[in-house]
């Protein structure tokens, strides 16, 4: 097994289209044909992680924090980043994270909290833009069933809970061939008419590749003629943040205490406690404070999150009750689930959680 298998099943899981742009996702260091001995899943790659990597025998660390964020320009072991990448680099070890991709996928990094507080009926809470798009293409009508499944078989045609999805409109079809032409019907110079079917499939973004591959492998005609489309619907399985519910409406103290033990978190920042008990709960791991509007039009009772600044919590105006539980306590479980995964995808070698705290924040 080389990197790449394991980067494969890792975008199975988070696709690197869904990352944000700001973000520097995917492999960082190291080369993708390497064969792994193993690998080691962290929340952040300091340089502690790195020897323990060296220490496990684990040469592809996946991380789910980039160590790279902006533009290095030298590599002289001034900063712990420029360290981290020169000792991963003489050691052989390969460096990949996963972040906002992991962000924004449903079962990704708020699925887990949700995980932790056993919310139910869980939905996106602000669904990413542009991520669906719609393929039109022509085929001859007695091609048309065979063109249709390929695209089906390669997860084109899937809305929600329903797959197999498309619609079909019959007419009438015209080219001429010139002479430097193939044409699989019709003739030289000769204008042809053909029964065509009209195929309409809509499909996630990350899945054109494969898409396009179905369609001019699986189609008759020399040249293709097809039109993509990008929709403005939301996609309800793909974006930041998570709101679902709990079993039982709980008290608005006793839910804090709830929170302290399932997060394990020492302290919990929060705004007025202005709702006796909480049902609907908002959740986005990391910096969350531009989710506030949302979760507030959601009717959330509660937002947990972490950064807030002073000023964010003025946001609450008694229309939702904010929780910073910490940065890395809301994602602190993350590494976890990764090597769950991971450890259910591949069986011939070992996929090592990591020992290190990463948390650069000390509690007194």
């Amino acid at each position: 097994m080389i990197v790449q298998d394991v980067i494969n099943y890792l975008e199975e899981l988070a696709p690197l289209n869904y990352a944000e742009d700001f973000d520097n996702v995917g492999l960082l260091v190291g080369n993708k044909k390497t064969k792994i001995t193993g690998v080691l899943v962290t929340l952040d790659t300091i340089e502690a992680v790195v020897d323990e990597a060296i220490e496990q025998q684990c040469n592809l660390i996946v991380s789910f924090h980039p160590i790279i964020f902006k533009g290095l320009k030298k590599l002289t072991g001034k900063n712990y980043i420029e360290r981290v990448v020169i000792k991963a680099i003489k050691h052989d070890i390969a460096i990949y994270s996963i972040h906002t991709a992991l962000d924004n996928a449903f079962n990704g990094i708020n699925h887990m909290i949700c995980n932790q507080l056993n919310l139910n009926e869980r939905h996106i809470l602000i669904p990413q833009k542009n991520t669906i798009k719609k393929l039109n293409t022509y085929v001859p009508k007695n091609d048309a069933n065979a063109l249709r499944t390929a695209l089906f078989n390669v997860g084109a045609g899937n809305i929600g809970n329903y797959s197999d999805c498309s619609y079909n409109s019959e007419g009438t079809g015209t080219y001429k061939a010139n002479k430097k032409a193939n044409p699989v019907k019709g003739n030289i110079n000769e204008l042809h008419y053909e029964d065509e079917t009209k195929i309409s499939v809509t499909y996630a973004k990350h899945l054109e590749h494969a898409v396009l591959k179905a369609l001019n492998e699986n189609h008759p005609y020399e040249e293709v003629a097809y039109e993509i489309t990008t929709l403005e619907n939301n996609n309800q399985n793909i974006g930041m943040g998570m709101v679902g519910t709990l079993k039982e409406p709980m008290e608005s103290l006793h839910f804090f205490e709830y929170l302290k033990e399932k997060m394990n978190t020492p302290l919990i920042r929060h705004s007025n406690i202005t709702k006796q008990t909480i049902k609907k709960i908002a959740v986005l791991g990391g910096s969350g404070s531009f989710a506030i509007p949302a979760a507030v039009a959601a009717k959330a009772d509660v937002l947990i999150t972490a950064d807030l600044k002073y000023h964010d919590f003025f946001a609450a105006d008694s229309r939702i009750i904010l929780a910073d539980i910490g940065h890395y306590e809301s994602e602190q479980f993350t590494k976890n689930n990764l090597v769950a995964y991971l450890t259910k995808k591949i069986s011939n070698f070992a996929i090592v959680l990591s020992k290190t705290n990463t948390n650069p924040v000390k509690y007194f």
